[in-house]
């Protein structure tokens, strides 16, 4: 009978108590099932997926290396936070895309889909740019918290009521 190895997770503060809450393997099933869905969608189709940074990396990695066809990269960052540790509700950019998007089929891929102020700022930004289509893709989306329209086209996890870190 082989025994359960169990990962040690660091809290990020002294008596901080963490919690998987979702298993890496069921994470990484659920970006192939993502992938897949949005190969299909666009098949035949070049894809442009733009991070939000920083939280998006490995999400976007893991995404772009389980789809299959042509996929580019690019990076956006913003900030909604200032020096505080929650949205201040005015969303700024901070880094610009290094490409043109027009006339792409692009894919905004963000971590957590909360509020929706961060994407509500960039689809504005985006869709000034014309591109082909415009989708987003979120790993973590809480409805709950939602203060604008703002739908994913693509879902990892929906959560709710969840205070603890997620790892």
């Amino acid at each position: 009978m082989a025994s359960r190895r169990r990962k040690v997770l660091t809290a990020a503060h002294p008596g901080e108590k963490v919690r998987v809450l979702i298993s890496s393997s069921r994470i990484q099933k659920r970006i192939k099932e993502l992938s897949r869905q949005i190969a299909k969608d666009f098949e035949g189709e070049p894809l442009h997926l733009v991070g939000v940074l920083k939280g998006s990396v490995f999400f976007l990695s893991d995404l772009a290396r389980n789809i299959s066809g042509q996929v580019s990269i690019d990076f956006i960052a913003v900030s909604s936070y200032g020096k505080e540790t929650h949205s201040s509700g005015q969303v700024r950019l901070t880094r610009d895309l290094d490409a043109s998007i027009e006339g792409k089929t692009v894919i905004v891929v963000e971590d957590i889909l909360d509020t929706g102020m961060t994407l509500q700022y960039l689809l504005r930004i985006f869709e000034q740019r014309k591109p082909k289509h415009l989708r987003i893709a979120a790993l973590l989306d809480k409805p709950e918290r939602r203060i604008t329209a703002v739908q994913a086209d693509y879902v990892g996890f929906t959560i709710g009521g969840i205070r603890s870190r997620l790892f």
